[in-house]
């Protein structure tokens, strides 16, 4: 994918956009950290089936999908900022469509995550963030877009419901072997 990089001019509280290659991963953990706590507070309805781990082991966890999507040329890491401060992030990664049972284009886009600092929602920043996405995306001749949703975190689900995503598939879990509960 070719990237045409949103070039904004550095002037005081604009929002700017950088991608990031795998080298520059690191920039992204204290927001990924941020989401995971977030994603763990969200879920208390799950704690019998999914333990969550502590914030560094999540973050080591991401980073290793982080460097190995990188290695992948379609790839977008995009970091929001402003002043030189980090707002958010968008990680996309792009495979073939697998051509099932939905004609959804040669390529499908997977926004793996959105996330942006809790001091800085509400302001516009994951909506630009997705229309950088978007705008690249497009660029790219790619025209679906798919992302996953924890459970439990409605907000998210609102603002992706505005932003135009509609519900599609719903991931279901549930524990196998001995630490199973009643099924009935």
């Amino acid at each position: 994918m070719t990237i045409s990089p949103t070039m904004n001019p550095s002037v005081s509280g604009m929002l700017r956009f950088r991608y990031l290659r795998a080298s520059e991963v690191d920039e992204l953990a204290e927001l990924w950290q941020g989401l995971h706590r977030h994603h763990v507070a969200s879920t208390p309805h799950l704690d019998d089936l999914i333990s969550p781990v502590n914030d560094d082991e999540s973050w080591q966890r991401r980073r290793r999908h982080y460097a190995a999507w990188l290695a992948e040329p379609d790839t977008l890491a995009i970091l929001a900022e402003r002043d030189g401060t980090k707002l958010g992030y968008a990680m996309v990664t792009v495979q073939q469509d697998r051509r099932g049972s939905w004609n959804r284009g040669e390529r499908v886009a997977t926004l793996q995550t959105l996330t942006v600092a809790p001091e800085h929602r509400r302001q516009g920043v994951g909506s630009a963030l997705l229309e950088e996405v978007r705008r690249q995306l497009g660029a790219s001749g790619i025209s679906d877009l798919e992302l996953a949703a924890v459970s439990g975190n409605e907000e998210a689900m609102r603002f992706y419901e505005r932003e135009g995503f509609r519900p599609f598939v719903t991931t279901m879990v549930t524990r196998l072997g001995p630490a199973a509960g009643p099924h009935d």
